[in-house]
């Protein structure tokens, strides 16, 4: 019988040997205020210190923090569920000064193959409050960047978070989820058409320089629109945006003598505030007979809700429009279907990869065990074997290697079989105990 502290030993080896387990913990729109997320968004500075906060934690193998105006993400290496969930929440706590009591509600976590899932459907789109929004893919992507500037991920979060931009990318150009932000920029102009009375000829006004930006330019320009003007904090953003639609541009702050033009209003930025609040669009309409149509397809809101309270305003946003966007008809639920066939292909192919990845030590270690038999058992025979030719010893040496090659085959072959969702160690530290294996 094995020694209980071999037993230790070899289970410790095993241990080590295996990735860290992925463990996602966040807040989204789905439960969260706008106060909340608006609260744990993490600036460049903060990231530089929540970063360090996450590589001095045991608990933590590595670390990326994924913050858009939607949610706001850790994804971690950790040794275990509850170790792990601890120190993410911790981490956010205490990096975004939140009493962990707030987070209580709104925290979401997901373990393992539920959080690779959760990953890839976040970069697809398929999670965010307008359905395919065009930013979130280049999000991700920023996020293991700069995690890894700061030295925080580590091989499994590398690979999780490629396997994710791979999905979005496949959702879309497979799918028309992708097209589904456009789809909001032409209901909203939609409406404007028919609370303007047409949309030739009039001046319209776009504040944010983004892809939404950028869709809504290009959008009003197949429409007709007169003059367009490009409005953002970074100029030379909204003059990039500008040139390529064939747009004015200006600074942010010259939006109160551009509203005074203006009967159409395009808000899109990513500020996690207000960005056009009643009284600016009280004073913009004060005395005109035209009304002023306000598409806020910002999320979070750019527009203060309470300007629909006021006169000659029509203010229209994201909630107000999806009863009217195309992704409500059956081709787009095809579309949505096809996007989560994506998703679950994409997780099986990750599951696989990871599976692997668990079992290569042991399958190495016992090969190694086989290669160690054959040629212990070669010298044992030296003597009996010497009268034979260099060629007829190797002959000799690839027949023990032969049969050893067979006799291990099945096992390797039931070891990755049996090693499904929720016994995918058992069998491995089954075969490690049985064989007496040491592991790398």
């Amino acid at each position: 019988m094995l020694p209980a502290g071999g037993r230790s030993r070899r289970a410790s080896a095993y241990n080590r040997a295996l990735p860290m387990a992925i463990l996602a913990l966040g807040v989204s729109h789905r439960h969260a205020t706008v106060d909340l997320l608006d609260r744990l968004a993490f600036s460049d500075a903060d990231l530089v210190k929540a970063y360090r906060r996450a590589l001095d934690d045991p608990a933590i193998e590595g670390a990326v923090i994924l913050s858009t105006c939607n949610r706001v993400e850790v994804y971690a290496g950790v040794p275990s569920y509850h170790a792990g969930f601890q120190a993410l929440k911790r981490l956010l706590s205490e990096a975004r000064e939140i009493e962990p009591e707030e987070l209580a509600e709104p925290l979401y976590a997901h373990y393992e193959m539920e959080a690779v899932e959760h990953a890839f459907a976040v970069a697809s789109g398929l999670d965010s409050m307008v359905l395919g929004e065009p930013q979130i893919l280049s999000q991700v992507r920023d996020a293991l960047k700069r995690a890894e500037a700061e030295g925080a991920t580590e091989r499994t979060l590398t690979a999780l978070f490629h396997a994710a931009a791979r999905t979005g990318r496949r959702v879309r150009s497979e799918t028309a989820v992708g097209a589904a932000p456009d789809a909001f920029v032409r209901a909203g102009a939609d409406l404007a058409a028919e609370a303007l009375g047409g949309l030739a000829g009039r001046g319209a006004v776009i504040v944010g320089a983004g892809q939404m930006s950028a869709l809504a330019a290009k959008h009003l320009r197949q429409r007709s629109v007169g003059t367009i003007r490009v409005l953002n904090r970074s100029l030379e953003r909204a003059r990039a945006l500008a040139e390529r639609t064939g747009a004015e541009h200006g600074e942010l702050e010259q939006l109160p003598a551009a509203l005074a033009r203006a009967d159409l209003l395009v808000t899109a930025t990513g500020a996690a505030g207000l960005v056009v609040p009643a009284e600016l669009l009280t004073r913009a309409t004060a005395g005109r007979d035209r009304p002023l149509f306000v598409l806020d397809l910002a999320v979070p809101r750019d527009v203060d809700p309470a300007a629909r309270e006021l006169p000659g305003v029509v203010l229209v946003d994201i909630e107000g429009l999806r009863d009217s966007v195309a992704v409500r008809t059956a081709e787009a639920a095809e579309d949505i279907a096809r996007a989560h066939g994506i998703v679950a292909d994409e997780v099986r192919r990750f599951a696989l990869r990871r599976r692997s990845e668990r079992l290569a030590p042991v399958i190495q270690a016992l090969r190694h065990r086989g290669d160690d038999v054959v040629e212990a058992e070669l010298a044992r025979f030296r003597s009996q074997l010497a009268e034979l030719t260099p060629d007829e010893r190797e002959a000799v040496r690839a027949l023990a290697r032969g049969v050893v090659a067979k006799l291990l085959h099945d096992p390797i072959v039931r070891l990755k079989e049996l090693s499904g969702p929720g016994v995918e160690d058992a069998h491995a530290r089954l075969l490690v105990e049985l064989f007496g294996l040491e592991l790398e």
